[in-house]
């Protein structure tokens, strides 16, 4: 592809005229980026025809993704999102909006997951911060009921593997989502005893966005879009400790995070892990992006009866009171 993105930029540099002498002319090929496979896929272009390289990718692609009928019946089936964000942290919206977004599609449950207090630049909650959104939580779940706001935290994990909060209010908490936000280059080792940590914590209920990739870069300073690459870890190791101490693996399914990766993922099935298909939304619009999360399980073989917010609110808790 990147053949094809290389002569894409230098056709950009012709106008209109140049390119229809060169099509003419069939001298594409002398321009340095442009091959005979890429040639032609220009011409075909240029005539207003799909290219046929293009026709056969989106072919095979087609044939590959679940059928649209098989993604929403997944999606049918999940009752709830175990990780948002409100505005306080890193959120844009307020706890009430993110609810009645979440009502809206259908959902019997939120689990508002702000950050902990580590991530100041996500103006993580202290200890008093998150004190007073378990009252804000309680009054809204008075007037919203039967609709249930889950109490939960995305919890920073420490390098050395502990959380990012006290244990008595982690102990308070329906649902912790453990995540790595820092050192995400650490040694692989290293990343991974941490990670073996937190998993075997008894708070921990699922580990967050594991890998920490961005398949979509946030903007830098100079404009740039740059990717993030995946942490190094132990995926069979930490893996097998999620299922041996009962913590799922998140299936992220923010578009510029869709993590674990296919391989992980399909690998953590195999393990005989437990998942949970989240949105880490927002924004209340956001929260609308579960498909992506069970486009990928459907994928990757993830059983239904294995997603744990496919379960009821009760039936949930009681798991992660387990």
């Amino acid at each position: 592809m990147s053949a094809y993105r290389t002569a894409a930029a230098v056709v950009d540099g012709l106008d209109e005229a140049q390119l229809d002498l060169k099509i003419r002319t069939n001298t594409l090929k002398d321009l340095k980026g442009i091959g005979p496979k890429t040639a032609t896929a220009i011409v075909q272009a240029h005539k207003g025809e799909v290219p046929e390289y293009l026709a056969t990718l989106e072919q095979a692609y087609a044939e590959q993704q679940p059928a649209a009928d098989d993604v929403a019946a997944f999606r049918a089936a999940l009752k709830g999102d175990l990780h948002a964000h409100s505005d306080w942290s890193d959120g844009g919206s307020p706890i009430r909006e993110m609810a009645e977004a979440a009502i809206a599609l259908g959902h019997q449950y939120l689990a508002l997951t702000d950050h902990s207090p580590r991530l100041t630049v996500a103006n993580g909650l202290s200890p008093e911060r998150l004190e007073k959104q378990l009252d804000v939580v309680a009054a809204l779940n008075a007037e919203l009921a039967p609709f249930r706001i889950l109490t939960g935290i995305e919890c920073d994990i420490n390098p050395d593997g502990s959380l990012d909060q006290t244990d008595e209010l982690l102990g308070r908490l329906d649902v912790v989502v453990a995540s790595v936000h820092s050192e995400l280059r650490a040694p692989r080792a290293q990343m991974t005893e941490r990670m073996l940590a937190a998993v075997a914590n008894p708070h921990t209920d699922v580990l967050g966005h594991c890998t920490g990739r961005l398949v979509i870069g946030r903007k830098q300073r100079n404009g740039e879009q740059k990717p993030r690459p995946e942490s190094e870890f132990d995926a069979e190791a930490v893996f097998s400790a999620c299922v041996e101490h009962g913590t799922a693996v998140e299936i992220n399914s923010r578009p510029e995070r869709l993590d674990p990766p296919r391989r992980l993922l399909s690998l953590a099935v195999e393990l005989g892990c437990e998942f949970s298909i989240d949105t880490d939304a927002h924004a209340p619009g956001q929260l609308d992006w579960q498909y992506n999360g069970c486009e990928r399980a459907i994928e990757c073989g993830v059983p239904v009866e294995r997603v744990i917010n496919t379960r009821s609110a009760e039936e949930l808790l009681a798991w992660t009171a387990g």
